[in-house]
């Protein structure tokens, strides 16, 4: 079969190799269509390049690798491509898009907390407390809240934080797994 003069193995490796060039641009480029999402969710840029990509991809392999017909081939690539662009959107797209933006703590968020002693805080002096996190482990100086020491070892709780220290009071949850 032939489209537009060209064989149709020919038509769809142009196509692959367009919507491959068309992918990577978008993903060094993609930042300027940012707001071209916010509509129908099916006109994305991303599940459109995707489509095509998979729909030329699978009609240039079936031309070149089996005996079908070319409209079986046209109608199975299309198949596939809808197939494959539906699991994109529903399993990665939209679980990518709910989750959080960014793992980065504020020093307000430290507030309330609880962490353990590294390094022991002296009376009116500086240690080290850390805190577990999603992102990790965040390691802070700290300072006792009422000026009082504070042994290596113990849990405490960040009553405040100032100028990047945490001022921590030691801390016995009612509650304790054991």
């Amino acid at each position: 079969m032939e489209l537009f003069g060209f064989p149709i193995d020919t038509v769809y490796l142009f196509l692959l190799i367009a919507s491959a060039s068309m992918v990577i641009l978008y993903i060094l480029f993609g930042d300027v269509l940012s707001g071209a999402d916010d509509g129908i969710p099916f006109f994305n840029p991303t599940v459109l390049l995707a489509f095509v990509t998979i729909f030329s991809a699978v009609g240039y392999c079936l031309e070149t690798f089996s005996s079908l017909t070319s409209l079986y081939i046209l109608l199975i690539a299309i198949g596939v491509a809808i197939v494959m662009d539906f699991l994109l959107y529903y399993f990665v797209l939209i679980p990518l898009s709910s989750a959080e933006e960014s793992l980065v703590y504020t020093e307000e968020s430290l507030s309330g907390r609880t962490g353990k002693v590294i390094i022991p805080i002296p009376q009116d002096g500086f240690g080290e407390v850390i805190i577990e996190s999603s992102s990790g482990m965040i390691s802070k100086p700290a300072c006792g809240f009422d000026h009082e020491p504070i042994a290596e070892g113990k849990t405490v709780l960040v009553i405040d934080v100032q100028k990047g220290v945490l001022y921590v009071k030691e801390y016995d949850p009612i509650f304790q797994d054991k």
